[in-house]
């Protein structure tokens, strides 16, 4: 058997971290088996389904490097839809109910009250054809119902082992709203079966769906999927996540903290795993080390502070070949693999790396609070050209003429050089910033 997986988001608000991760498991999965990933956009909510998600939802998807093998969009099935409605109208699992809202929700709340879970009570299956034509010539339209059997469902889930359902204490899900438009629960298993996924993974939140699910799918003629729920992500105080509240979105780790792509799959791939988590600089390598049998049931916590230190980790090893785009969207475009190297070990994020082509490039008010020293030191400059050795080679000199060292050597170096307290190895630095600068800022003029 060939695996195919889905990704199935509704183009209602942003892409958090959350919706994300599942994504990425998906993505990994698939990749991990030689199978597919399938991007299906869930868009029927007419109402809250907008383009500039759905183009979110890709962007997103792109730049994290979860590439799709194919694509669907439900809103072009309607006419499939309506196909399978009907032949479960005629075979007697789909029925038409009446009840307003207003009545449903006085029942649930009876119900309650009475300390019984709130199923409904298949009162339209009691229903008259004259009671159904009287409803109709009242102007109420029928929403639909499945009908399901009361048997146990039972599932061996490859996050949560068994589960077990049984079939009468689920309540029959409506699948048709009043205005004849399909709802999740009806489209999904019927996209799952028409594209033949094998492996459907997804939030703990549909464990409950799934048991209603399964039966669907026996009633459509599909082949039922393996299902894997995983615990949903929190934020770091224990939250849950809303894309509409457009928390933890991923195009604001992106577009606002400048967050690397391979730092967000390297926290996610990992997160509520019994794997430490590592930054990985590729998806080959979470690929390699991806086992769905290492998700764990308790639930992750998403911490931004987490993220931002794996983000400046895999700075640290990121080639400058690979981050050379980023710099050149930031105005570097004469940014080269020397500077990438003196710089990056100080980075948290690339943007960052305008400051130090600033302090190496451009004029910069030094810090010079010891003139004496500093003229000293400046006098003992050696002359270019200047290499990694050419820090320790002046230092030594300006140490044997003064008799300075430790903090107060370097650091009014550094403050005169660079303006700050802190910040990449001199060594590094000092060949970018040249002769005529150094010798300026060491005498205390901006240059």
């Amino acid at each position: 058997m060939s695996v195919a997986v889905r990704f199935a988001p509704s183009p209602t608000g942003l892409l958090h971290v959350g919706n994300v991760r599942l994504a990425l498991v998906n993505w990994l999965f698939a990749r991990k088996a030689g199978g597919t990933f399938l991007l299906r956009l869930d868009d029927t909510d007419e109402e809250r389904s907008k383009p500039e998600y759905a183009e979110g939802i890709e962007r997103d998807l792109t730049w994290l490097g979860l590439t799709w093998d194919r694509f669907a969009r439900e809103s072009d099935r309607y006419g499939r839809y309506d196909e399978v409605a009907a032949a479960l109208k005629a075979s007697g699992r789909l029925y038409p109910c009446y009840e307003t809202p207003e009545e449903l929700n006085l029942k649930r709340a009876s119900l309650v009250s009475q300390g019984r879970p709130p199923i409904y009570d298949r009162a339209a299956l009691r229903l008259s054809d004259a009671d159904r034509a009287r409803l109709e010539s009242e102007g109420r339209k029928p929403h639909w119902r499945f009908k399901l059997e009361h048997t146990p469902v039972e599932w061996t889930d490859l996050v949560r082992g068994p589960v077990h359902f049984e079939g009468a204490a689920l309540s029959d899900p409506v699948l048709i709203r009043e205005d004849g438009r399909p709802l999740y629960t009806l489209t999904s298993v019927v996209d799952d079966a028409d594209l033949a996924i094998t492996h459907v993974i997804r939030g703990e939140d549909h464990v409950a769906n799934t048991a209603v699910q399964i039966q669907i799918f026996e009633a459509v003629g599909g082949a039922v999927p393996v299902f894997a729920h995983l615990p949903l992500l929190t934020d770091a105080a224990g939250q849950g996540l809303s894309k509409r509240l457009g928390s933890l979105s991923v195009a604001s780790l992106r577009e606002e903290e400048g967050i690397e792509p391979m730092a967000l799959a390297s926290l996610l791939a990992k997160l509520g795993t019994s794997d430490a988590i590592e930054p990985r600089l590729t998806l080959d390598e979470l690929v390699a080390e991806f086992d769905i049998a290492k998700v764990s049931r308790a639930t992750p916590k998403f911490d931004p502070e987490e993220l931002l230190r794996l983000n400046a980790r895999i700075l640290h090893l990121l080639p400058f070949e690979q981050v050379a785009g980023e710099l050149a969207a930031l105005g570097l475009a004469d940014a080269d693999a020397v500077f990438w190297e003196a710089v990056r070990p100080n980075l948290s994020r690339v943007a960052e790396a305008r400051d130090w082509w600033a302090v190496t490039h451009a004029p910069v008010a030094p810090a010079a609070d010891d003139p004496a020293f500093l003229a000293e030191a400046a006098a003992l400059l050696p002359e270019e050209p200047w290499d990694l050795s050419t820090w320790g080679t002046w230092t030594g000199a300006v140490k044997a003429k003064t008799g300075r060292k430790g903090k107060d050597l370097f650091l009014p170096l550094r403050r005169a050089l660079t303006g700050r307290d802190h910040g990449p190895e001199l060594k590094n630095l000092l060949p970018l910033i040249g002769r005529t600068r150094a010798q300026k800022r060491l005498a205390g003029e901006t240059a």
